[in-house]
């Protein structure tokens, strides 16, 4: 036991020296190849651990991630961070970079403790430490983008009555989600809706900036309503009845999913319930009885 831990304390010793090895060796024009797309530095992330990680991605593992040269797997990954929010504080070589960084550290981290300290942990056990830290960015892109679901899937009912309320008053489509645009505030639909004004004012077309939406948030119920109004605009169809009709829609599959999750609760009840509350009530019910019994009736 003693002697795998020593063998894996030397070969993350060793991937340590070739990460700095490698940082000093770079040139200037691999670290401008990592420069972002917009030249801008990337907003300050809302996870801590992300922020406290980026000065030693940086320093020690960007030349490694731009190393990895993987075009379906930089896709999936930008595409994961696309539909989480995310593009404007992560790209693609950093969250490479978190992967290696923290693939290491882990590990590494729990190795000094159990030698420290005696904990007494398996290989077996710092290796899947080790996966679970090359995971961990995917576990911080994933609940990003759960709480953007839930953030748009609430608002998204109320935000199409507004569209129609607003068209029928007389603005013009995109009149109208300037003027909800203006009026929402920490909204991820309302972000989204103001990228698509800004798309428009590049030149795109209505059809193109409602698509690169759907794809951005990468949901369903945003595909399908951007879907209908394309078409409406499309056959010339009345954009504010179509938004009414997509409103009454929104908010019949809003209540099956409450239904479904009610349905869903009650049945996570009865786990408690048959662990912790029944065996009482048996305790209460029956041990008097079973305690006469064992003593004879006495």
């Amino acid at each position: 036991m003693a002697e795998l831990m020593l063998i894996a304390g030397v070969f993350m010793l060793g991937v340590s020296v070739y990460l700095f090895a490698n940082m000093i060796l770079s040139t200037n024009q691999d670290s401008q190849s990592l420069v972002w797309a917009s030249d801008d530095e990337p907003a300050k992330s809302r996870s801590q651990f992300i922020e406290f990680s980026r000065p030693l991605v940086h320093k020690f593992c960007l030349n490694l991630a731009s190393k990895i040269k993987g075009k379906n797997y930089r896709e999936r990954i930008q595409h994961k961070i696309n539909t989480a929010g995310l593009s404007k504080e992560l790209n693609t070589d950093e969250f490479i970079g978190l992967q290696f960084l923290w693939g290491l550290l882990f590990p590494l981290l729990l190795i000094f403790l159990n030698f420290t300290l005696e904990l007494g942990y398996s290989p077996v056990f710092l290796v899947l430490m080790g996966f679970v830290g090359v995971y961990f960015p995917h576990i911080h892109v994933t609940t990003e983008r759960k709480k953007r679901y839930q953030s748009v899937i609430v608002d998204l009912p109320f935000f199409i009555d507004l569209l129609a309320l607003s068209t029928e008053a007389g603005l013009d489509f995109i009149g109208s989600i300037q003027r909800v645009v203006e009026k929402a505030e920490n909204s991820v639909l309302a972000d989204e809706l103001g990228q698509v004004l800004k798309d428009l004012k590049l030149g795109s077309t209505r059809a193109d900036a409602l698509r690169k939406m759907a794809e951005r948030l990468d949901m369903s119920e945003v595909t399908s309503f951007v879907t209908v109004l394309i078409d409406a605009d499309s056959t010339g169809a009345s954009i504010s009845q179509v938004l009414k009709q997509q409103s009454t829609q929104m908010r019949l599959e809003r209540f099956t999913r409450a239904e479904k999750e009610g349905a869903k609760a009650s049945q996570t009840v009865l786990i408690p319930m048959m662990i912790f509350i029944l065996p009482a009530i048996f305790i209460m019910v029956f041990g008097p009885i079973i305690i006469q019994f064992v003593s004879g009736g006495q």
